[in-house]
């Protein structure tokens, strides 16, 4: 019997895959070269017998690093199965024996062979002491463990896993292996310090005397005392979560549903927060409120009070996270609410139903999805959040704080960090569980493959009102936070001497043209460029993997898919005080050996930031009707194309939400680039921080409004190049009635 044209093994991917597994083990260095991943000097530095720089089989050759022979085999056997048709039993067994093998003898050897030889005794004594050190993965390596774990992906969907879809097959076995050599390694190593004892031996009572600590779950706070950092953060995160929420809707409601003119500028005063550094927005709240701030000193004076210390603890914190935080609501909102189908609300008002009958059951119901993605994030980032309580904390003591202390501090205690962040997940992991309660089943789609000619009604007026005096409001206020900003830039020594003067800018950005071309003279240069460059490597590939983990979350039904979910939130839910330390505990030995370099730094930056993707992936591709996938397929597309083709052009809103907030938080994180940087990758961030550690606060100032700026560039160009999603054919009346006119 002849087999069909579709089981015939012509699949360009094995073809790649196999030719990759050969190139890497054969021509690329396998090794990390000594210059980092970016250089390629090595090209001219002694490739390929110089064994800084040799491939593996040139290695082999030499009589150096046998252990990479074995390898050998299972580069071959694919090679066997070119010709077979799909459906035959050693097609599928070879491809999967073959990924097996190689993937899992390149785990094993990395993870038994380190700097001095065996990591283990029992190894050095069954095949003596080898004194060879192994280097971390490299180029080679790399691409050949990327041979092997797609070729037993395709070898898997060859036995009819998930319907036999190689693309579904491989993107569920590339996240969940990413994911856990870079979020679950790196954690699992630093929890287990919880349980380690002074002598390095493991103890369950170790544990349990720290996690039942009174300065963890103490509740002095009811009787005048102080309560402990659990509950602190817990109701933090609860408050921050619920009007981070109720204003990222308030300005979504604004720009979508109202006849505000100035939509472009209010949006764009909304995304302002989430593009400066954290501790930039506490100093300015200490300009504006603090016990010598203008705002207190003025009202001091006009009724005649003594000026407190209010802002310092859960206020303080409160407003800082709720200024920095209601940009990712807004973000995730969005589109949830450009999202909502036009023509089901002109059927509510066609059935009689008024505007706010059908704002409150049509369209706010359908944007449920949305609100609680928006207040899980907004709950998460507030309990992971850094920057705020320690520039604004005082006595109130919150986990990321606490955890930041336990490690950087005197008592250096990172079994009390591990049991702190143990903590921190679980209240994480309650907030997750409760949004899935709280959505349920049930269905949110709205766009199906059918056109839509509806335009999305204003807002009743009984809603408009407090929501236009809520969002300008808060707009305002965030102006006038931006505006001290500024003003602290161009000042010559904040609070003390405030004629105004450039030479912040000049000292950090000063530029010199000479006969041999441009000249960056400025002191902040460096950093900057590394800054953008690292930021712009790591935004693309954040977006594709947060939006990709979000098309296999919301489309494709698999085992283990509950921890799958779980595995993309749980880096978001680790303080990045945590995350660098982890990184640096995993990363600074073989088999990844990448400390210190911009590699730590890109990987660092997708995984922190790919939650955010995930979400808004998910909360927008709820309204997706699966019928247009199914429509795809039907016409012969496979699942590659429809999510391509007709996927991903609905997720506008959601691509432009990833790639502006993992963008802005490259260049503006702290919690965890303090720990990862280097002489050679300095960040921007960690500069402003030397320099207010040295107390030149104007060039710290300036440094960061130079950030700013910058970004906001960023964020239109990113959004010019994404473009909007539009659901109905009309736009709005007054789009309509212009394109009438005669030219």
């Amino acid at each position: 019997m002849r087999a069909s044209t579709t089981d015939k093994t012509t699949h360009p991917a094995l073809i790649f895959w196999i030719v990759a597994g050969w190139v890497g083990y054969c021509l690329l260095p396998w090794y990390m070269v000594e210059d980092g991943l970016w250089s390629f000097e090595w090209l001219f530095g002694g490739y390929p017998f110089d064994a800084d720089y040799a491939p593996a089989a040139f290695l082999i050759g030499q009589g150096e690093k046998i252990w990479l022979a074995p390898l050998l085999i299972p580069l071959t056997l694919p090679i066997l199965v070119l010709g077979r048709v799909k459906s035959d039993p050693l097609y599928s067994g070879i491809l999967i024996l073959s990924g097996a093998l190689g993937f899992g003898w390149l785990i094993a050897q990395g993870f038994s062979i380190g700097i001095r030889g065996f990591n283990y005794d029992w190894l050095a004594s069954l095949f003596g002491d080898i004194r060879l050190r192994q280097f971390g993965m490299g180029y080679g390596a790399m691409i050949c463990a990327s041979a092997f774990l797609f070729l037993l992906t395709q070898g898997i969907a060859a036995r009819g896993a998930i319907n036999g879809d190689v693309f579904v097959v491989s993107a569920i076995g590339g996240v969940i292996t990413i994911v856990t050599a870079f979020v679950f390694f790196p954690i699992a190593k630093m929890l287990f310090a919880a349980f380690v004892t002074e002598d390095g031996a493991y103890s369950i009572s170790v544990f349990f005397a720290k996690f039942f600590d009174d300065r963890l779950w103490g509740l002095g706070c009811l009787w005048g005392a102080r309560c402990g950092a659990a509950w602190n953060s817990l109701f933090l995160a609860i408050m921050v979560g619920f009007i981070t929420t109720a204003l990222g809707l308030a300005f979504a409601l604004v720009v979508t549903r109202s006849g505000f003119r100035y939509k472009r500028a209010l949006r764009a005063l909304t995304v302002l927060p989430i593009i400066t550094p954290p501790f930039v927005i506490g100093l300015a709240l200490i300009l504006l409120f603090g016990l010598s701030g203008t705002v207190t000193q003025y009202f001091a004076e006009l009724f005649g009070m003594q000026p407190t210390r209010w802002l310092y603890g859960m206020p303080g914190v409160l407003i800082a996270q709720t200024l920095a935080f209601t940009p990712i609501a807004f973000l995730v909102l969005i589109g949830v609410v450009e999202g909502v189908s036009p023509s089901m609300e002109e059927a509510a008002q066609t059935l009689r139903a008024n505007r706010w009958q059908t704002f409150k059951t049509v369209s706010l119901p359908l944007m449920r999805p949305g609100l609680a993605n928006a207040f899980l994030l907004g709950f998460i980032e507030s309990m992971a959040d850094f920057g705020n309580p320690l520039v604004l904390g005082g006595n109130f003591d919150v986990l990321s704080t606490e955890i930041f202390f336990a490690i950087v501090g005197a008592q250096y205690d990172q079994g009390r960090a591990a049991v702190l962040a143990i903590v921190l997940l679980f209240f994480t992991l309650s907030a997750f569980y409760a949004q899935r309660m709280w959505l349920g089943k049930k269905s949110y789609t709205t766009v199906t493959g059918k056109g839509d000619s509806g335009v999305h009604p204003l807002m009743p007026n009984g809603l408009a009102i407090p929501v236009m005096i809520v969002a300008l409001g808060w707009a305002l206020f965030t102006a006038a936070v931006y505006a001290m900003i500024i003003y602290g830039s161009v000042v010559e020594l904040w609070g003390v001497n405030n004629s105004l003067t450039f030479k912040h800018y000049v000292t950090a950005f000063s530029v010199r043209f000479e006969e041999e071309g441009i000249r960056w003279t400025g002191a902040a240069w460096d950093s900057f460029w590394t800054t953008i460059t690292i930021a712009a490597i790591a935004a693309p590939l954040t977006a594709a993997v947060g939006l990709v983990t979000a098309y296999l979350l919301t489309r494709q039904s698999f085992a283990g898919k509950n921890a799958f979910e779980f595995g993309t939130m749980l880096s978001f839910a680790i303080p990045g005080t945590v995350i660098g330390v982890s990184y640096i505990l995993a990363f600074n030995v073989p088999p990844i050996e990448i400390t210190g370099t911009g590699v730590i730094l890109v990987i660092s930056f997708i995984f922190r930031n790919m939650p955010v993707g995930v979400r808004a992936g998910i909360a927008s591709m709820s309204q997706l009707d699966r019928s247009l996938d199914e429509s795809s397929l039907t016409l012969g597309a496979n699942s590659w194309q429809t999510f391509r083709r007709i996927i991903l052009p609905l997720l506008r809103p959601a691509i432009l939400a990833a790639l502006v907030y993992s963008f802005v938080r490259a260049m503006t994180a702290i919690s965890a680039v303090i720990f990862l940087v280097s002489a050679e990758y300095d960040m921007a961030t960690s500069y402003i921080i030397g320099r207010v550690e040295n107390n030149d606060y104007g060039l710290a100032i300036a440094y960061s409004t130079t950030l700013i700026f910058v970004m906001l560039a960023a964020v239109g160009l990113l959004q010019l190049l994404v473009g909007r999603v539009q659901i109905g054919r009309r736009m709005s009346q007054s789009r309509t009635t212009s394109q009438e006119e005669p030219t």
